[in-house]
């Protein structure tokens, strides 16, 4: 009967995960401290909601942030990450391999936008600044990462291809506070 209950529970806990979660290793960064690339579907759904969050938080600085050097960063951060989320989802679209692209921000990403939201002036600048330079390192880690040894040609095209400008965004990003 125990048994029972539980192969029924990993049955129902299967159902009810998004198609586009994260796998485990991925998600608590074990991949990432390894060395090791992610799945196809972990890349595509980092990627995406990278690219969302980024837009996101971008667009707030836009009228929120009380640097004039933020404000230039979030500029070029939504427009590129707008064209990076394009070409992802071309890709996906037209690729072979079936994955699921996210279209909204995941719990983790919108709670740290809520949290943007809720500051202003000199604090918002802080945390943005903050913000961009973790999400630029850990984006640079997954590019690399899957451009070496992703398992979709194209993707891993993408990946390889996307990377230098992650590098340079990071780079955008460390200096936003010099």
């Amino acid at each position: 009967m125990a048994r029972l209950f539980i192969a029924t529970g990993a049955v129902l806990l299967a159902a009810l995960t998004p198609a586009f979660a994260q796998s485990v290793p991925e998600k608590t960064g074990v991949n990432g401290a390894m060395g090791i690339a992610p799945k196809t579907q972990d890349f595509v759904t980092k990627a995406a909601q990278s690219d969302l969050l980024e837009i996101a938080t971008s667009k707030l600085a836009l009228t929120k942030a009380d640097s004039e050097k933020s404000k230039q960063f979030a500029q070029q951060m939504i427009k590129d990450h707008t064209q990076t989320s394009t070409e992802l989802k071309t890709l996906v679209a037209g690729g072979k391999t079936k994955v699921d692209l996210p279209t909204a921000l995941d719990k983790t990403h919108q709670e740290k936008l809520d949290r943007l939201t809720k500051l202003s002036g000199k604090d918002f600048t802080k945390e943005y600044n903050e913000m961009q330079v973790a999400a630029h390192k850990d984006a640079v880690s997954l590019f690399e990462r899957y451009g070496k040894e992703g398992d979709n040609a194209e993707l891993k095209a993408f990946a390889s291809k996307t990377l230098p400008n992650l590098q340079h965004h990071l780079m955008m990003a460390q200096n936003l506070n010099k």
